[in-house]
């Protein structure tokens, strides 16, 4: 008769291996910490998210700030301020898409290797990838396009080697996306030598979410340039911002209340859950 294997003591016939009680152990710790929100949270959440989607489409309409400053770039050099999603970049894209009509090239900066790659892929789509070329330190594509894209830096580059070696940049019109990094305590001198060194002849576009004193800026441009710099500036943001707290349980609050202040009632659950995890430590 076979003998039978001995079952372990409080085993109750299932034996787990160490490694699946050390992997329920978190779950168990975890489930153990959440704090149920109250009704008064939950629908300030309902809140937060309510609207949130794709809006309904519509035909395009541009705004004044944008009409007014293709305007005035025909003959001065423009610095707009708009909050992020205003439509910054529709500005450059319709003058790129008048110079290029007319022959003429553009050269579109940016800070970022990151961004300079997006707006890229963006101005192919758009204006043809035989008439858009991308120039950063470690990517040089097209180089002999009529509209390059690329970093402030290499910009920047190209106006030193001009003026060594005598001859003119071959643009017409720049745009100096993210303006406000001339302000970077690292890398402001780049947008400045780029502002400074720029030939008259070259009109300049400065594009900003977050740039202060706009109107000093501007007269300092117009100084060190010798030109007329227009400022305009957009409306109210046209994408709402709304903050919100989520918590390691995965649990949402709205940083803000309704009345604009700090959100009372994420302190009242944090406090709470700090309590609860102080009695089980006792």
């Amino acid at each position: 008769m076979p003998k039978k294997t001995p079952r372990r003591s409080g085993s109750g016939g299932n034996r787990r291996t160490g490694r699946e009680r050390y992997d329920k152990r978190p779950i168990a710790r975890q489930s153990s910490r959440v704090v149920e929100q109250t009704p008064s949270q939950l629908r300030a959440v309902e809140r937060l998210l309510s609207g949130i989607g794709v809006p309904e489409s519509r035909p395009f309409e541009a705004d004044k700030f944008q009409l007014e400053a293709l305007e005035a770039i025909e003959t001065q050099d423009v610095l707009v301020t708009a909050p992020t999603g205003s439509g910054k970049t529709w500005i450059a894209r319709e003058e790129i898409r008048r110079l290029l009509a007319a022959g003429k090239r553009a050269w579109y900066t940016t800070p970022l290797k990151a961004l300079t790659n997006s707006k890229y892929a963006e101005f192919k789509a758009e204006f043809g990838a035989e008439n858009v070329g991308i120039l950063t330190g470690d990517r040089k594509e097209n180089r002999d396009a009529p509209l390059i894209v690329g970093t402030t830096e290499i910009y920047r580059n190209q106006l030193f080697d001009a003026m060594r070696e005598g001859f003119d940049v071959a643009t017409d019109f720049v745009i100096l996306d993210e303006a406000h990094y001339l302000a970077d305590e690292d890398r402001g001198h780049v947008w400045e030598e780029a502002i400074i060194l720029s030939p008259k002849r070259i009109r300049l576009l400065l594009l900003s979410a977050t740039i202060g004193r706009a109107d000093e800026f501007a007269d300092w441009i117009a100084e060190v340039r010798g030109t007329s710099v227009r400022v305009i500036t957009a409306g109210p943001r046209p994408v709402e911002l709304r903050a919100a707290y989520l918590s390691n349980e995965l649990q949402l609050f709205p940083l803000f209340g309704a009345d604009g202040g700090f959100n009372r009632g994420l302190e009242r659950f944090e406090r709470k859950r700090s309590e609860n995890t102080w009695r089980r430590r006792r």
